[in-house]
């Protein structure tokens, strides 16, 4: 418990709830106890503790029924992972926000991935990485090599699934940065891309925030096809795919070229955006990374000019204004997406597999009928 008795630790949460771990999940997820990250650890959360004593004299409301999908027309998949809420994003009950002030990739990954012990200690480089072409095509020919290696989803136990996971994530980031010391996986970009290492706790807050989002068709194929069988590697793979033509890339891609427009031209009037209608408020992503920079300087001009023009900062347009300021190449910001995201989209497919959420669809034939020429 901390300082002012307001806060308590899991294993007392649950004691005095009397449930199990997913049970108190879910009242996170769906708001009816505030969970914060552990100042000392931010891999454990800390848990209100009038939150729970309301819960625990009834007085919480209760949980209106949820409208069928099939009612609405829409496919309806159940998931742990992730949440938006009061505009907040939250992994697993933790606002990724706060999150990205100071966990690494590797500790989301695990919150995501519901596990405990760290599957990444005793990992190992791989002497045969893909080192050629640019970042993204590494990353799918190690995910497609590793979706070739493994054994089929069904043929694999929870700890197995697990290694799968970790070592897809592992050699992706090898693949991406180039062979070197076991550091932590935004140290390894930062080394590949010649940063200053004092600048790699950029990279780390960018990777945390692209870990996961909103219900996405990257989420569906992942699950698809690991409901299918395919192997950690290869369910993220029919994701990352899909995530690569989505309109977060495509907007990205754009925000990236806007900026160096804007960076060479003092005149340069960026366009206007629509606001994200899941994101009334503003995307906090994209406030939480550009919070990191110094308040005055170039960049923070830039920021002041896309606002002025229409532009709410986004996940998007911090990731092009952070990885312009770092002088990276244009394709970085991209692939910070497509690298974070995958923790989230491999940790789909476990979730996936351990709570069998059917996947339900039915094609209808709208062709010409039989014997038509």
């Amino acid at each position: 418990m901390d300082g002012e008795g307001r806060w308590i630790g899991r294993r007392e949460a649950l004691e005095r709830l009397g449930v199990k771990t997913q049970t108190l999940y879910a009242y996170v997820s769906r708001g009816r106890i505030t969970a914060r990250p552990d100042p000392g650890d931010p891999r454990r959360s800390l848990y209100a503790v009038r939150d729970i004593e309301r819960l625990i004299r009834g007085e919480a409301p209760g949980e209106a029924p949820p409208e069928r999908a099939a009612a609405r027309g829409e496919a309806e998949l159940l998931s742990g992972l992730s949440m938006l809420s009061g505009g907040r994003l939250y992994y697993r009950g933790m606002d990724a926000a706060e999150l990205a002030q100071q966990a690494t990739l590797e500790d989301v990954a695990r919150r995501l991935w519901n596990v405990e012990a760290n599957p990444f200690v005793d990992l190992r480089p791989r002497v045969d990485l893909f080192t050629a072409g640019s970042i993204r095509s590494r990353v799918f020919a190690t995910l497609a090599r590793r979706a070739g290696e493994a054994p089929s989803g069904d043929g694999m136990d929870e700890a197995a699934r697990v290694a799968d996971a970790a070592a897809a994530l592992n050699e992706v980031v090898d693949a991406a940065s180039g062979p070197g010391p076991r550091s932590h996986f935004h140290q390894r970009l930062a080394r590949g891309w010649k940063m200053v290492e004092r600048d790699a706790h950029l990279l780390r807050r960018a990777l945390v925030l692209c870990a996961d989002g909103r219900m996405s068709a990257a989420v569906l194929a992942t699950r698809t096809a690991a409901a299918g069988g395919a192997s950690m590697a290869g369910a993220a793979l029919a994701g990352l795919t899909t995530l690569a033509a989505s309109g977060l890339v495509q907007r990205t891609q754009a925000a990236v070229l806007e900026v160096i427009d804007a960076r060479r031209d003092p005149n340069f009037m960026p366009p206007p955006v629509a606001t994200d209608e899941e994101w009334p408020g503003g995307d906090p992503r994209g406030s939480a990374l550009l919070a990191a920079l110094p308040a005055a300087g170039e960049t923070a001009r830039l920021r002041q000019r896309f606002e002025a023009a229409g532009q709410p900062v986004d996940l998007a347009l911090a990731l092009a204004l952070v990885t312009r300021s770092l002088e990276l190449p244009r394709e970085a910001a991209v692939d910070l997406i497509l690298i974070g995201r995958l923790a989230g989209l491999l940790g789909h497919a476990l979730d996936q597999r351990r709570s069998g959420s059917p996947i339900r669809a039915r094609l209808r034939y709208v062709g010409p009928e039989p014997g038509a020429r």
